[in-house]
């Protein structure tokens, strides 16, 4: 059995408070060592540097610590890996999840880029100084090496309250337990996987590259033989008529599209060792969209086990939603998904298990042969 699970790096908030430390302690040096000698007693810049040596070495102890510590805390984040096999091939397999979670924590944001340019005018700005012997030039260093180290700190993000993302989630819902209550629908949903979008594909068989989901009348374990024919799911119809039954886009529709976005790539691209490798990372890392999580597979079976998901709420007793312990919550239906897209066959879920708390989520997944 293949298992991979993720979780923050707790230490992270105290580097990033103890780097703010030391940020107040260099500007506190800096003011001893350069602004209270040039404002109070008329010296220029280097002669501060010459007659306070002591805080001049502090505070470039503090910017090299600073330096060190943001170099560690972009580090990768720690988790455990346990692959089928021992020795060697364990410890191959935890460096390249290293390498992978290194290089995608390499990406640079904009703040990064203008943080950098800010520290790079001030340690020019700030040699001009010493050279000329100017005490303008060495504020205007000293600020722009201040600015700098803001910018590499504070990283523009855009934060959307989880209780939003619940309540636009609700409505689909609500629409699917509609109709099939409606047409009497009990059959379980099957998720059935696209064509690749790079696929050639003739102008009428374009429907076949989407994800869709069918949920038949009737709950038959594990019937695939009354499946839409190409034909029909090619049109992209809601009703069915041979054989009956519903096809819908599944909640995980746009998280699918995000998670091949964060990836770089399709799903129908990798094997599933990657798949169960790069969904951690994505789900918790890059998309904070669970505290924690892990998956599972044990012959066609897949188990995901999710911490403090974003749509718990979704499976509170105040919505009491029906399908969505059939068909999942969007995060649960992204990962089934990117199980059909990878595995090429068709997915189901087979049941699930919430905590009172509403804390974990439990799904169980079977692929299923067309």
């Amino acid at each position: 059995m293949w298992k991979l699970k993720t979780r923050k790096w707790q230490t992270a908030k105290t580097i990033r408070l103890l780097q703010l430390l030391l940020l107040l302690a260099t500007l506190w040096f800096v003011f001893w060592a350069h602004v209270h000698e040039i404002v109070f007693w008329h010296k220029t810049f280097p002669e501060s540097v010459q007659s306070s040596l002591l805080n001049v070495l502090l505070y470039s102890v503090s910017i090299v610590a600073i330096i060190y510590l943001e170099i560690r805390v972009r580090a990768t984040r720690a988790f455990t890996l346990a692959p089928p096999s021992a020795g060697i091939l364990e410890e191959l397999e935890k460096e390249n999840q290293l390498l992978k979670r290194a290089l995608h924590k390499s990406k640079r944001t904009p703040s990064d880029k203008i943080g950098i340019g800010f520290l790079v005018s001030g340690a020019l700005v700030l040699s001009a100084s010493f050279l000329a012997s100017s005490t303008v030039l060495a504020f205007i260093g000293l600020s722009l090496i201040f600015w700098g180290a803001l910018f590499l700190f504070v990283k523009p993000v855009k934060f959307v309250r989880s209780s939003l993302l619940d309540f636009t989630a609700a409505s689909s819902y609500a629409t699917i337990d509609r109709i099939t209550e409606d047409l009497n629908y009990k059959g379980r949903p099957i998720y059935i996987p696209p064509y690749p979008k790079e696929a050639y594909l003739p102008e009428y068989l374009k429907g076949l590259k989407e994800m869709i989901v069918y949920i038949p009348p009737h709950a038959r374990a594990q019937d695939t033989t009354a499946m839409p024919t190409i034909e029909e799911m090619a049109k992209r119809q809601f009703l069915l008529q041979n054989p009956k039954g519903i096809c819908i886009v599944p909640p995980g529709y746009g998280l699918i599209n995000l998670f091949e976005k964060e990836l770089k790539t399709e799903f129908t691209q990798i094997d599933v060792e990657r798949l169960c490798s790069s969904l951690p990372t994505i789900i918790v890392d890059s998309l904070e969209l669970a505290r924690e999580f892990e998956i599972n597979q044990e012959n066609n079976i897949f188990h995901l086990k999710a911490i403090d998901s974003v749509y718990k709420a979704l499976y509170s007793s105040e919505q009491s939603f029906k399908s969505i312990h059939s068909i999942g919550c969007p995060l649960t239906s992204a990962v089934a998904c990117a199980l059909a897209k990878t595995t090429g066959k068709l997915v189901t879920i087979v049941r699930d298990a919430v905590s009172p708390d509403l804390k974990t989520i439990e799904v169980w997944y079977q692929t299923l042969e067309a």
